[in-house]
């Protein structure tokens, strides 16, 4: 920021200061400062940086005056580096908290912060003023006692605790050096003194197959058993459905219909059936959907249990599913073979991928064969004959399905819907938990009919529910941060590339005309990775408001209630609504949950994610462990002031230090997004190829390092 703008700053602020100063409007600051028309964009942003600075404030009358510093209440987020974040209700962007205005907060507290100014990167600056209270009451790590019997230190797993805590040997429990422990917080230390505590809980030894799972279970606080009085009533749920339960259902047991998963999947809670409709002309696609709702009654003890945990957890080695398995892989799953309840969506698409009539009921169904994707692949993509003589009945539909899924993906993307190609993790371990295997997970022609199936009902039943205007869950994106689409917008140019912004906000459909210009182009990653960091996170709320990523004017979550939470309230909704009982009790019923409901699934559907992420990053830094000094091939995803992230083809992804770049002195450029060496001219830019050695790997910290390495060295890197 230039000086001129900063002294003009200075020149405002001190007049609005004065004893004489009255609060005025834009317009006559500017007559009485004599700022002509067209310099008046210059006192406006200097008027919008002292506000955001917290020096003055705007009236409900749209009047400035002198303003105290603003002060938010937010949880704290602690950076390993010493500074952190506080993330404030109702603030889109987080405040930036440098390591001498932290003030003694610990990870997860909830504090009162200042805002004190702007950093250069536009971004609020503050001081924690006041720890309003504690969130973090326990914490796991490795228990050491460094040679001294009379005390020990637990080493905290979660790298964002940044002091290890003291344990007095009358508090250990028992614990040896080795132990992974859950330790009670006595005392959150000061400046002088660590934080103490006593141990809870032994986990095991560090090096004893499962422990390093369970402690990221521990961590995050997931629950591991079910209560006592919610797996009685799991065992009072029936194995088979009932003619009761079948009354005024639909049957549809005749239909041919199939579930399409994993091979390793045990609650199946989505089938699919597929006819062409009479003329020829289009499809009857049925998307059955387990009844859960009539097994889980409402604030009974499993619902409130499954609303507790709000999703099922997929951990590497393990599932903590939301409901007990008697439910989700007995009478809620779509078995093969057996009669099952389900909450149907049965549309009738054209040939241009349109609704155009639907029909969302109760049904009764049968699942003729329980498919997997590998299977359905080899079907349609490999043409494999034995397969195909297998399921000769079914190949017939699995084709119809191929040519619908082709159409309505076609659909989606010519209306904008944007879609981020980058591969996920499958790990592959032994029975001790040992990784054998990391790859990138396959997305196939099987995996994309599901996916585009369940998008089309999910958004069929919103768009139905939206119109009805009764209460609702709806999975709601917002559209990108602007300040981060702007300096993509600006850095793309450099390639040649333009994308247009418009007035107030961007269309999807900019950044997937975006995608599609640079795909199978070297700038593919770079910028792939730059217009997904400007996205915004999907959440559950009770309006709507829209699926930026999807393009999607109403969408919600309507086809897992075994695995999550908001499935499961809006299939109670819609059963009200369908048998009639939706009056105005039951409306000012669902308002005043839907709320909580929305935020509570939202808040767990995150922990889950951060959880499965952690589980990943250890099994592949153990996996990295026994592969030091091999070189690999990768692409750097992420550039800071402390190093470099490169990522492998198998999307294990480990840092180079700036420490172990000794070939010259470099710069980080953050508006360039390239680490610049001083000397030899050499740069390092995000999206570009390089080779890497592996030089550590550590499960405790879930971390990997790398160094450079030359091309040369890759043949003996990989066994």
């Amino acid at each position: 920021m230039d000086d001129t703008f900063e002294k003009r700053k200075k020149i405002i602020y001190e007049f609005m200061c004065d004893d004489l100063y009255v609060p005025m409007k834009l317009k006559e600051l500017a007559v009485l400062l004599q700022v002509p028309k067209e310099h008046r964009g210059e006192l406006k942003s200097i008027l919008d940086m002292l506000e955001a600075e917290g020096k003055i404030c705007l009236t409900k009358k749209g009047k400035y005056r002198k303003g105290e510093s603003v002060v938010l209440t937010g949880v704290y987020q602690a950076h390993p580096k010493g500074f952190g974040f506080v993330s404030a209700e109702g603030e889109k962007e987080d405040i930036f908290i440098p390591e001498e205005a932290v003030n003694g907060a610990f990870q997860g507290d909830t504090v009162e912060v200042a805002i004190t100014g702007i950093t250069s990167g536009k971004r609020r600056e503050g001081t924690i003023m006041r720890v309003v209270s504690h969130g973090i009451t326990k914490v796991v790590g490795l228990y050491q006692c460094r040679g001294n019997k009379s005390y020990g230190f637990v080493l905290p797993d979660n790298q964002r605790i940044l002091q290890d805590i003291f344990i007095p040997a009358e508090r250990a429990k028992g614990a040896v050096d080795g132990h992974k422990v859950v330790a009670e917080l006595m005392s959150y230390g000061t400046d002088r003194d660590k934080p103490e505590g006593r141990i809870v809980e032994i986990l095991g030894h560090v090096n004893d197959p499962g422990v390093d799972i369970l402690s990221i279970i521990k961590d995050f606080d997931l629950p591991t058993e079910f209560p006592e009085r919610v797996m009685n009533q799991a065992e009072r749920t029936p194995d088979f459905v009932s003619e009761a339960d079948r009354k005024g259902r639909k049957d549809i047991r005749d239909w041919m219909m199939v579930t399409i998963d994993g091979e390793d999947a045990k609650d199946l809670d989505d089938a699919i059936s597929i006819t062409r409709t009479e003329d020829g002309s289009g499809y009857i696609l049925g998307v059955h959907i387990a009844d859960v709702t009539n097994y889980v009654q409402e604030r009974s003890a499993l619902d409130r249990e499954a609303l507790e945990r709000g999703t099922s957890v997929y951990l590497a080695d393990r599932v903590i599913p939301m409901l007990p398995h008697k439910l989700s892989n007995g009478i809620c799953s779509l078995n093969a073979g057996e009669d099952r309840l389900a909450l149907s969506c049965i549309m009738t698409v054209d040939r241009k991928g349109t609704v155009i009539e639907h029909e969302i009921c109760e049904t009764v169904i049968r699942v003729d064969e329980r498919m997997s994707y590998t299977s359905v692949k080899k079907i349609l993509a490999d043409k494999d004959e034995e397969e195909i003589r297998r399921y000769e009945k079914l190949v017939p539909s699995f084709e119809m399905m191929e040519e619908l899924s082709g159409i309505l993906r076609k659909r989606r993307q010519k209306r904008g819907s944007i879609d981020f190609d980058f591969p996920e993790s499958k790990l592959v371990l032994d029975e001790e938990g040992t990784p054998l295997e990391i790859k990138a997970y396959d997305r196939n022609v099987a995996t994309k009919i599901i996916e585009d199936f369940m998008l089309l009902a999910n958004e069929t039943v919103a768009e139905e529910y939206y119109w009805l205007e009764m209460p609702f869950v709806y999975r709601v994106h917002e559209s990108p941060d602007e300040d981060k689409l702007k300096k993509l917008a600006t850095f793309i140019q450099n390639f040649g590339y333009s994308m247009h912004l418009g007035g107030d906000e961007v269309r999807p459909g900019e950044i997937q005309k975006l995608l599609a210009k640079i795909g199978g182009t070297p700038q593919e990653t770079l910028i792939s990775r730059l217009a997904l960091r400007s996205m915004r996170r999907a959440q559950y709320a009770p309006d709507n408001a829209g699926h930026f990523g999807l393009a999607a004017k109403y969408y919600t979550h309507f086809t897992s209630p075994i695995r999550r939470y908001p499935d499961l309230q809006i299939h109670r909704i819609i059963k009200d609504h369908l048998r009639g009982r939706m009056n105005e009790e039951k409306i000012q019923h669902y308002q005043k949950i839907l709320t909580d409901v929305t935020k509570q699934a939202s808040d767990t559907e995150r922990r889950a994610e951060e959880a499965e992420r952690e589980t990943i990053k250890l099994k592949k830094a153990e996996y990295m462990s026994r592969r030091i000094g091999k070189v690999y091939e990768g692409v750097i995803s992420g550039i800071s002031t402390w190093g470099i992230y490169v990522e492998l083809p198998n999307t294990i992804e480990g840092m180079v230090h700036v420490a172990n770049m000794q070939d010259d002195h470099y710069d980080y450029h953050e508006d360039r997004y390239e680490m610049a060496g001083v000397h030899t001219g050499r740069s390092y830019k995000l999206g570009q190829t390089v080779y890497v050695r592996v030089i550590g790997a550590d499960s405790l910290t879930r971390t990997i390092d790398f160094e450079m390495a030359d091309e040369g060295d890759v043949e003996d890197g990989e066994e």
